[in-house]
């Protein structure tokens, strides 16, 4: 039977779509302005999707399936589109940030494959505090970029260099989010490790 909590999850792998449609022209501000709306309102499903079925009790496999996947999907959906329309960009080192992007997006799928490997010699893997704020980053990040775009007069000058503020808070949290990537990715690795020949 499909519960709220499922439902909540499923929502947002069906929207991403019209996510990655909203952030497909980089300058419609107003396409970036929406799309925002619709990162937000992802966001906010993710966390009751997990609030909902705790409370309720009605946590299910499908649930524990699905959850961790659309998470994963829309980050990805985001950082491919936001990478290949040229967002992330910036000063100093250019199109350079795409490899913050690109250590997010490995790691997501190396551990996804890793989990899928221990769970099948029933080693579970418990989500640490840090893979959680590493989650909350990837999360502002992604959702300041795309601000970035929908408010392209949001200014100020940093060492003689005009920014927008929300897509440079993008682009310094997307690097703290792929720190933290590879920080929790060494531990699921480090425990993978010990079961393997």
């Amino acid at each position: 039977m499909m519960s709220l909590p499922n439902l909540l999850t499923l929502s947002r792998i069906v929207t991403l779509p019209l996510l990655a449609f909203l952030l497909w022209w980089p300058d419609w501000e107003f396409g970036y302005l929406l799309a925002f709306a619709l990162y937000c309102l992802m966001g906010i499903t993710d966390y009751f999707d997990g609030y909902i079925a705790r409370s309720s009790g009605a946590v299910s496999k499908l649930g524990q399936f699905l959850d961790p996947i659309a998470d994963k999907i829309m980050i990805a959906t985001v950082i491919l589109v936001l990478a290949a329309q040229g967002v992330l960009r910036g000063p100093y080192v250019g199109d350079m940030h795409v490899i913050a992007g690109g250590v997010i997006l490995v790691r997501e799928i190396a551990v996804s494959g890793l989990r899928e490997f221990l769970g099948g010699l029933q080693v579970s893997v418990p989500v640490s505090r840090l893979a959680k704020w590493k989650t909350t980053f990837q999360m502002i990040c992604l959702g300041a970029l795309i601000l970035g775009h929908a408010l392209p007069w949001w200014m100020m000058s940093v060492a003689g260099f005009a920014v927008n503020v929300p897509h440079t808070v993008g682009l310094t949290t997307l690097w703290a989010a792929a720190a933290l990537t590879v920080i929790t990715g060494w531990d699921y690795l480090r425990v993978g490790l010990k079961h393997m020949d």
